[in-house]
């Protein structure tokens, strides 16, 4: 009863998002904008050429709702970093009002490759310069469990998006903090993973590159 009830201190992060893939299916985003949901970043791209089914859809009906929206990028170890980042860019829109790019980085899902830190070093540093200037604004970096774990020294200094289920991180060294992975929410029906946003509205508004309350 704790874990699906558990939210963190609005007062102190007052901003609630969602993240979503194709696995939420059908989504009513006029109904998730009126369930005190401000932003939600969606799953764009996986690998060298997989592209989310649901992707352009949810972008434009999340935005029609006037949430603040952005994308991410599943992380392939077996594909270059140059790869992944023309795949990312062929199916993201390049608009300066999306939230930064997210690329998300875990062992789970992912091929059987473990690239040594080194060539995992290099193949994100690929990724990073060829997306970050397309969209103008520096990544954020989402990476958990294992993966962490192996290459956790190996990340740039970028703005972190960090999972802590039903507990405070520890720290207030993140940008986003997913604090569920069985959240609900008015109109989707089923799971969902439920996040906040170290800041104000005003943070918000800088981050997708608009006046407050715009």
């Amino acid at each position: 009863m704790y874990f699906r009830s558990y939210s963190p201190n609005r007062f102190s992060y007052p901003l609630r998002g969602i993240d979503v893939s194709h696995h939420q299916n059908d989504i009513d985003w006029t109904r998730i904008a009126a369930d005190d949901v401000a932003f939600a970043i969606m799953k764009a791209t996986e690998g060298g050429d997989h592209v989310d089914r649901l992707f352009a859809r949810n972008l434009r009906e999340a935005r029609e709702a006037g949430l603040a929206v952005g994308a991410y990028h599943f992380y392939r170890f077996c594909k270059s970093g140059e790869e992944q980042a023309r795949n990312f860019l062929a199916a993201v829109p390049r608009d300066p009002q999306l939230l930064p790019p997210v690329v998300d980085i875990e062992f789970s899902g992912n091929c059987p490759d473990r690239p040594s830190v080194d060539q995992f070093r290099a193949e994100l540093a690929a990724y990073l310069a060829i997306v970050e200037p397309a969209f103008g604004k520096q990544a954020i970096i989402y990476i958990i469990g294992e993966a962490e774990t192996v290459y956790g020294a190996a990340l740039p200094d970028r703005p972190r998006w960090v999972r802590s289920l039903a507990n405070h991180p520890g720290h207030e060294n993140w940008l986003l903090w997913q604090y569920h992975n069985k959240g609900r929410v008015d109109g989707i029906a089923g799971d969902v993973d439920l996040n906040v946003l170290q800041g104000s509205a005003e943070t918000l508004a800088r981050l997708i590159g608009s006046a407050p309350g715009s």
